[in-house]
Protein backbone atom coordinates (compact mmCIF):
# COMPACT_ATOMS: atom_id res chain seq x y z
CA UNK A 1 0.00 0.00 0.00
CA UNK A 2 1.68 3.34 -1.01
CA UNK A 3 2.05 6.21 2.06
CA UNK A 4 -0.51 8.29 0.85
CA UNK A 5 -3.07 5.46 0.76
CA UNK A 6 -1.40 4.44 4.09
CA UNK A 7 -2.17 8.20 5.59
CA UNK A 8 -5.36 8.53 3.94
CA UNK A 9 -6.72 5.35 5.83
CA UNK A 10 -5.27 6.40 8.31
CA UNK A 11 -7.28 9.75 8.59
CA UNK A 12 -10.54 7.81 7.59
CA UNK A 13 -10.01 5.49 10.79
CA UNK A 14 -9.66 8.78 12.98
CA UNK A 15 -13.08 9.48 11.79
CA UNK A 16 -14.77 6.59 12.39
CA UNK A 17 -13.44 5.37 16.33
CA UNK A 18 -13.00 9.42 17.38
CA UNK A 19 -15.73 11.17 15.45
CA UNK A 20 -18.70 9.94 12.94
CA UNK A 21 -18.08 8.35 9.50
CA UNK A 22 -20.44 8.07 6.85
CA UNK A 23 -20.63 4.85 4.54
CA UNK A 24 -23.19 4.25 1.61
CA UNK A 25 -23.92 0.92 1.42
CA UNK A 26 -26.80 1.06 -0.47
CA UNK A 27 -25.50 -1.61 -2.63
CA UNK A 28 -26.79 -4.05 -0.07
CA UNK A 29 -29.41 -6.07 -0.59
CA UNK A 30 -33.07 -5.07 0.85
CA UNK A 31 -36.30 -7.23 0.29
CA UNK A 32 -40.10 -6.31 2.22
CA UNK A 33 -42.48 -9.08 3.48
CA UNK A 34 -45.77 -8.27 3.92
CA UNK A 35 -49.19 -10.76 4.66
CA UNK A 36 -50.32 -11.70 7.83
CA UNK A 37 -48.10 -14.83 8.10
CA UNK A 38 -44.90 -12.89 7.15
CA UNK A 39 -43.60 -13.66 10.76
CA UNK A 40 -44.90 -16.80 11.15
CA UNK A 41 -43.28 -18.00 7.56
CA UNK A 42 -40.08 -16.43 8.16
CA UNK A 43 -39.51 -17.71 11.59
CA UNK A 44 -40.02 -21.40 10.24
CA UNK A 45 -37.01 -20.35 7.66
CA UNK A 46 -33.93 -18.50 9.85
CA UNK A 47 -32.37 -19.63 12.61
CA UNK A 48 -33.23 -16.96 15.42
CA UNK A 49 -36.57 -16.16 17.14
CA UNK A 50 -38.81 -13.99 14.99
CA UNK A 51 -41.87 -14.86 17.48
CA UNK A 52 -42.78 -11.92 19.82
CA UNK A 53 -40.80 -9.33 18.07
CA UNK A 54 -42.70 -5.70 18.42
CA UNK A 55 -42.09 -2.86 15.73
CA UNK A 56 -39.13 -1.08 16.52
CA UNK A 57 -37.18 -4.36 17.04
CA UNK A 58 -34.98 -6.15 14.74
CA UNK A 59 -33.03 -9.62 14.95
CA UNK A 60 -30.04 -11.30 13.08
CA UNK A 61 -30.65 -14.37 11.89
CA UNK A 62 -28.93 -16.47 8.79
CA UNK A 63 -31.11 -19.29 6.72
CA UNK A 64 -29.58 -22.23 6.14
CA UNK A 65 -29.55 -25.58 3.41
CA UNK A 66 -31.30 -28.58 5.04
CA UNK A 67 -27.90 -29.85 6.26
CA UNK A 68 -27.33 -26.57 8.52
CA UNK A 69 -24.66 -24.98 6.16
CA UNK A 70 -25.28 -21.30 5.62
CA UNK A 71 -27.22 -19.69 2.32
CA UNK A 72 -26.78 -15.69 3.88
CA UNK A 73 -27.58 -14.01 6.90
CA UNK A 74 -29.30 -10.90 7.00
CA UNK A 75 -31.22 -8.36 9.42
CA UNK A 76 -34.37 -8.48 9.76
CA UNK A 77 -36.59 -4.93 10.88
CA UNK A 78 -40.11 -5.19 12.04
CA UNK A 79 -42.39 -1.97 11.19
CA UNK A 80 -45.73 -1.62 12.47
CA UNK A 81 -48.83 -1.24 10.65
CA UNK A 82 -50.03 1.53 9.03
CA UNK A 83 -51.80 3.72 12.03
CA UNK A 84 -55.01 4.09 10.32
CA UNK A 85 -55.72 0.92 9.02
CA UNK A 86 -54.58 -2.74 7.42
CA UNK A 87 -55.51 -4.79 5.11
CA UNK A 88 -56.07 -7.78 5.75
CA UNK A 89 -58.02 -10.97 3.16
CA UNK A 90 -59.19 -7.83 1.46
CA UNK A 91 -60.72 -6.09 4.14
CA UNK A 92 -59.26 -2.68 5.90
CA UNK A 93 -59.95 -2.97 9.33
CA UNK A 94 -59.30 -0.13 12.45
CA UNK A 95 -55.74 -0.59 13.90
CA UNK A 96 -55.10 3.04 15.27
CA UNK A 97 -55.23 1.56 18.90
CA UNK A 98 -53.30 -1.70 18.07
CA UNK A 99 -49.92 -0.20 17.62
CA UNK A 100 -47.97 -3.91 17.92
CA UNK A 101 -49.68 -4.70 14.93
CA UNK A 102 -46.92 -6.01 12.71
CA UNK A 103 -47.38 -4.37 9.21
CA UNK A 104 -44.10 -5.58 7.44
CA UNK A 105 -40.63 -7.23 7.90
CA UNK A 106 -38.01 -5.30 6.15
CA UNK A 107 -34.93 -7.47 5.38
CA UNK A 108 -31.07 -6.68 4.47
CA UNK A 109 -28.31 -8.61 3.13
CA UNK A 110 -25.14 -9.05 1.36
CA UNK A 111 -25.45 -8.41 -2.10
CA UNK A 112 -23.84 -11.57 -2.76
CA UNK A 113 -26.70 -13.45 -0.75
CA UNK A 114 -30.21 -11.25 -2.17
CA UNK A 115 -30.50 -13.98 -4.80
CA UNK A 116 -30.80 -16.67 -2.68
CA UNK A 117 -32.81 -15.01 0.22
CA UNK A 118 -35.32 -14.22 -2.76
CA UNK A 119 -35.13 -17.79 -4.50
CA UNK A 120 -35.78 -19.54 -0.72
CA UNK A 121 -39.01 -16.65 0.10
CA UNK A 122 -40.34 -17.48 -3.22
CA UNK A 123 -39.99 -20.62 -3.34
CA UNK A 124 -40.99 -22.11 0.38
CA UNK A 125 -43.66 -19.29 0.67
CA UNK A 126 -46.65 -21.09 -1.10
CA UNK A 127 -49.59 -21.81 1.24
CA UNK A 128 -48.69 -18.68 3.24
CA UNK A 129 -50.45 -15.04 3.09
CA UNK A 130 -46.72 -13.65 2.61
CA UNK A 131 -46.23 -10.93 -0.53
CA UNK A 132 -42.61 -10.36 -1.61
CA UNK A 133 -41.22 -6.88 -2.48
CA UNK A 134 -37.75 -5.77 -3.56
CA UNK A 135 -36.40 -3.10 -1.97
CA UNK A 136 -32.89 -3.26 -3.34
CA UNK A 137 -33.39 -0.18 -5.84
CA UNK A 138 -35.80 1.88 -4.13
CA UNK A 139 -34.12 2.25 -0.84
CA UNK A 140 -30.83 3.77 0.40
CA UNK A 141 -28.69 2.50 2.99
CA UNK A 142 -25.99 4.95 4.56
CA UNK A 143 -24.24 4.18 8.01
CA UNK A 144 -23.50 6.58 10.52
CA UNK A 145 -20.15 4.98 12.09
CA UNK A 146 -18.28 6.34 15.21
CA UNK A 147 -18.92 7.57 18.77
CA UNK A 148 -21.06 10.85 17.51
CA UNK A 149 -23.34 9.34 15.30
CA UNK A 150 -26.39 9.57 17.57
CA UNK A 151 -25.18 12.99 17.48
CA UNK A 152 -25.07 13.54 13.84
CA UNK A 153 -28.29 11.63 13.69
CA UNK A 154 -30.09 14.00 15.72
CA UNK A 155 -28.95 17.21 14.22
CA UNK A 156 -29.52 16.16 10.45
CA UNK A 157 -33.12 14.56 11.13
CA UNK A 158 -33.90 18.44 13.35
CA UNK A 159 -34.93 16.36 16.06
CA UNK A 160 -34.14 16.84 19.60
CA UNK A 161 -32.96 13.52 21.39
CA UNK A 162 -36.08 14.20 23.97
CA UNK A 163 -38.46 15.54 21.43
CA UNK A 164 -40.19 11.59 21.67
CA UNK A 165 -38.71 10.77 17.66
CA UNK A 166 -35.58 11.17 17.60
CA UNK A 167 -32.43 8.75 18.22
CA UNK A 168 -32.47 9.30 22.07
CA UNK A 169 -35.55 6.90 21.92
CA UNK A 170 -33.43 4.91 19.77
CA UNK A 171 -32.40 2.30 22.69
CA UNK A 172 -28.51 1.18 22.82
CA UNK A 173 -30.11 -2.57 21.94
CA UNK A 174 -28.57 -3.59 18.53
CA UNK A 175 -31.57 -3.56 15.37
CA UNK A 176 -33.74 -2.00 16.93
CA UNK A 177 -35.22 1.19 14.99
CA UNK A 178 -37.20 4.05 14.76
CA UNK A 179 -38.99 6.36 12.12
CA UNK A 180 -37.85 10.15 12.09
CA UNK A 181 -39.69 12.57 10.38
CA UNK A 182 -38.06 15.78 10.16
CA UNK A 183 -39.42 19.15 10.53
CA UNK A 184 -40.85 20.58 8.13
CA UNK A 185 -40.02 23.86 9.29
CA UNK A 186 -36.61 23.29 8.92
CA UNK A 187 -34.01 24.94 6.30
CA UNK A 188 -31.56 22.18 4.12
CA UNK A 189 -33.07 19.37 5.78
CA UNK A 190 -34.46 16.15 4.20
CA UNK A 191 -37.99 16.25 3.36
CA UNK A 192 -38.44 12.91 3.75
CA UNK A 193 -38.60 10.33 6.59
CA UNK A 194 -35.78 8.03 7.31
CA UNK A 195 -35.31 4.56 9.54
CA UNK A 196 -32.47 4.82 12.06
CA UNK A 197 -31.17 1.23 13.13
CA UNK A 198 -28.94 0.34 16.08
CA UNK A 199 -25.95 -0.91 15.12
CA UNK A 200 -22.80 -2.46 17.21
CA UNK A 201 -20.97 0.65 15.41
CA UNK A 202 -23.29 3.67 15.76
CA UNK A 203 -26.56 4.73 13.27
CA UNK A 204 -27.48 2.81 9.62
CA UNK A 205 -30.10 5.53 8.12
CA UNK A 206 -32.62 3.59 5.89
CA UNK A 207 -34.58 5.77 3.32
CA UNK A 208 -36.43 6.07 0.34
CA UNK A 209 -33.62 6.20 -2.54
CA UNK A 210 -34.86 9.63 -4.41
CA UNK A 211 -33.26 11.54 -1.05
CA UNK A 212 -30.41 9.69 -0.28
CA UNK A 213 -28.37 12.74 -1.92
CA UNK A 214 -30.53 15.15 0.37
CA UNK A 215 -29.93 13.23 3.52
CA UNK A 216 -26.34 12.57 2.62
CA UNK A 217 -25.35 16.31 2.35
CA UNK A 218 -27.83 16.46 5.45
CA UNK A 219 -25.63 13.91 7.16
CA UNK A 220 -22.67 15.71 6.11
CA UNK A 221 -23.64 19.11 7.51
CA UNK A 222 -24.15 17.58 10.49
CA UNK A 223 -20.69 16.74 11.05
CA UNK A 224 -20.72 13.06 9.36
CA UNK A 225 -17.21 12.64 7.02
CA UNK A 226 -17.76 10.69 4.10
CA UNK A 227 -15.04 7.51 4.29
CA UNK A 228 -14.23 4.60 2.05
CA UNK A 229 -15.75 1.10 2.15
CA UNK A 230 -11.88 0.12 2.92
CA UNK A 231 -11.96 2.09 6.07
CA UNK A 232 -15.00 0.68 7.50
CA UNK A 233 -13.66 -2.46 7.02
CA UNK A 234 -10.98 -2.31 9.48
CA UNK A 235 -13.65 -0.97 11.96
CA UNK A 236 -15.33 -4.08 11.58
CA UNK A 237 -12.77 -6.50 11.38
CA UNK A 238 -11.13 -5.02 14.93
CA UNK A 239 -14.78 -6.12 15.78
CA UNK A 240 -14.28 -9.82 14.81
CA UNK A 241 -17.15 -9.84 12.72
CA UNK A 242 -17.65 -12.12 9.71
CA UNK A 243 -19.07 -11.28 6.65
CA UNK A 244 -20.74 -13.57 3.92
CA UNK A 245 -19.15 -13.74 0.60
CA UNK A 246 -15.53 -13.10 2.48
CA UNK A 247 -14.95 -14.79 5.77
CA UNK A 248 -17.91 -17.28 5.51
CA UNK A 249 -19.95 -18.76 2.46
CA UNK A 250 -22.13 -21.82 1.58
CA UNK A 251 -19.62 -24.49 3.65
CA UNK A 252 -19.90 -22.59 6.96
CA UNK A 253 -22.26 -23.68 9.65
CA UNK A 254 -23.04 -20.78 12.20
CA UNK A 255 -21.52 -21.86 15.11
CA UNK A 256 -17.90 -22.35 13.28
CA UNK A 257 -18.01 -18.56 12.68
CA UNK A 258 -19.59 -18.26 16.06
CA UNK A 259 -22.48 -16.93 14.93
CA UNK A 260 -24.74 -18.74 17.60
CA UNK A 261 -24.81 -15.92 20.46
CA UNK A 262 -26.26 -13.27 17.76
CA UNK A 263 -27.78 -15.24 15.23
CA UNK A 264 -29.20 -18.58 16.79
CA UNK A 265 -32.03 -19.68 19.01
CA UNK A 266 -31.91 -22.71 20.48
CA UNK A 267 -35.71 -22.62 22.21
CA UNK A 268 -37.71 -21.78 19.26
CA UNK A 269 -39.62 -24.12 17.00
CA UNK A 270 -38.56 -26.02 14.01
CA UNK A 271 -36.51 -24.16 11.34
CA UNK A 272 -34.79 -25.45 8.21
CA UNK A 273 -31.18 -26.78 8.71
CA UNK A 274 -31.85 -26.82 12.91
CA UNK A 275 -31.45 -30.52 13.08
CA UNK A 276 -27.53 -30.21 12.26
CA UNK A 277 -26.62 -26.51 14.59
CA UNK A 278 -28.99 -28.46 17.19
CA UNK A 279 -26.32 -31.26 17.05
CA UNK A 280 -23.81 -29.51 16.86
CA UNK A 281 -24.10 -27.29 19.83
CA UNK A 282 -25.22 -30.07 22.55
CA UNK A 283 -23.05 -32.83 21.42
CA UNK A 284 -20.45 -31.63 19.33
CA UNK A 285 -17.36 -29.56 18.71
CA UNK A 286 -17.03 -27.81 15.43
CA UNK A 287 -14.03 -28.49 13.49
CA UNK A 288 -13.13 -24.52 12.81
CA UNK A 289 -13.99 -21.11 14.48
CA UNK A 290 -13.98 -17.82 13.07
CA UNK A 291 -10.47 -16.48 14.53
CA UNK A 292 -8.51 -13.13 14.37
CA UNK A 293 -4.59 -13.27 12.47
CA UNK A 294 -2.18 -10.38 13.96
CA UNK A 295 0.00 -11.53 10.08
CA UNK A 296 3.44 -10.64 10.04
CA UNK A 297 2.66 -8.46 6.89
CA UNK A 298 -0.32 -7.62 4.52
CA UNK A 299 -1.23 -10.65 2.58
CA UNK A 300 -4.25 -10.90 -0.12
CA UNK A 301 -7.61 -12.86 0.97
CA UNK A 302 -7.55 -16.26 0.04
CA UNK A 303 -4.05 -17.64 0.87
CA UNK A 304 -3.76 -20.56 2.23
CA UNK A 305 -3.23 -20.83 6.33
CA UNK A 306 -0.89 -24.23 7.84
CA UNK A 307 0.56 -25.61 10.63
CA UNK A 308 3.67 -27.38 10.02
CA UNK A 309 2.63 -29.44 6.41
CA UNK A 310 -1.59 -29.42 7.06
CA UNK A 311 -3.59 -26.98 5.76
CA UNK A 312 -5.81 -25.47 8.30
CA UNK A 313 -7.57 -22.35 6.39
CA UNK A 314 -7.65 -19.60 4.06
CA UNK A 315 -7.05 -16.07 4.90
CA UNK A 316 -10.86 -14.03 4.93
CA UNK A 317 -11.05 -10.41 5.42
CA UNK A 318 -7.42 -9.04 5.20
CA UNK A 319 -7.01 -5.33 6.29
CA UNK A 320 -3.81 -2.57 7.79
CA UNK A 321 -5.27 -1.25 11.04
CA UNK A 322 -3.39 1.71 12.10
CA UNK A 323 -3.91 0.64 15.76
CA UNK A 324 -2.96 -3.47 15.25
CA UNK A 325 -1.15 -3.21 12.01
CA UNK A 326 -2.02 -5.74 9.36
CA UNK A 327 -4.97 -8.31 10.59
CA UNK A 328 -7.51 -10.48 9.38
CA UNK A 329 -10.20 -13.06 9.66
CA UNK A 330 -10.38 -16.77 8.79
CA UNK A 331 -11.58 -20.27 9.77
CA UNK A 332 -9.31 -22.23 10.96
CA UNK A 333 -8.99 -25.98 12.10
CA UNK A 334 -9.29 -26.02 15.75
CA UNK A 335 -5.67 -27.65 16.23
CA UNK A 336 -4.79 -23.76 15.32
CA UNK A 337 -5.32 -22.42 18.49
CA UNK A 338 -4.99 -19.37 19.49
CA UNK A 339 -1.70 -18.52 20.15
CA UNK A 340 -0.46 -20.95 17.65
CA UNK A 341 1.44 -19.33 14.60
CA UNK A 342 0.90 -20.66 11.53
CA UNK A 343 2.18 -19.98 7.95
CA UNK A 344 0.49 -17.80 5.84
CA UNK A 345 0.19 -18.29 1.83
CA UNK A 346 4.28 -18.37 -0.28
CA UNK A 347 5.69 -15.32 0.74
CA UNK A 348 7.26 -16.59 4.01
CA UNK A 349 4.69 -14.18 6.08
CA UNK A 350 3.12 -15.69 8.99
CA UNK A 351 0.39 -15.19 11.43
CA UNK A 352 -0.20 -15.21 15.23
CA UNK A 353 -3.56 -16.97 15.65
CA UNK A 354 -5.92 -15.10 18.55
CA UNK A 355 -9.16 -14.80 19.67
CA UNK A 356 -11.74 -12.31 18.92
CA UNK A 357 -12.61 -9.10 19.05
CA UNK A 358 -8.99 -7.49 18.30
CA UNK A 359 -7.63 -5.90 21.59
Amino acid sequence: MAATDTTALAAEYATLTERCGLVDRSERGKLALTGSDAVEFLNGQVTNELLGLKPGEGRYAAFLTHKGKMLGDLRILVVGADPKSFRRDGTEIDVTLDIEKVGELLLDTERVALQALFDMIRRFKVGYEVELHKRTLECSLLSLIGPHADEVAAKAFAVSPTSGSGPGDLSEREHDHVLVSPSPASVNQPETPARLIRTDVGIDALLDSSAAQTVRGALEAAGAVEVSEAAAEVVRVEHGRPRFGVDIDESTIPQEAGLNERAVSFTKGCYVGQETVARLHYRGKPNRHLRGLRLSEQVPSGAELNLGERSVGRLGSSVLSPTHGPIGLALVRREAEPGTTVAVGEGGASALVTKLPFG
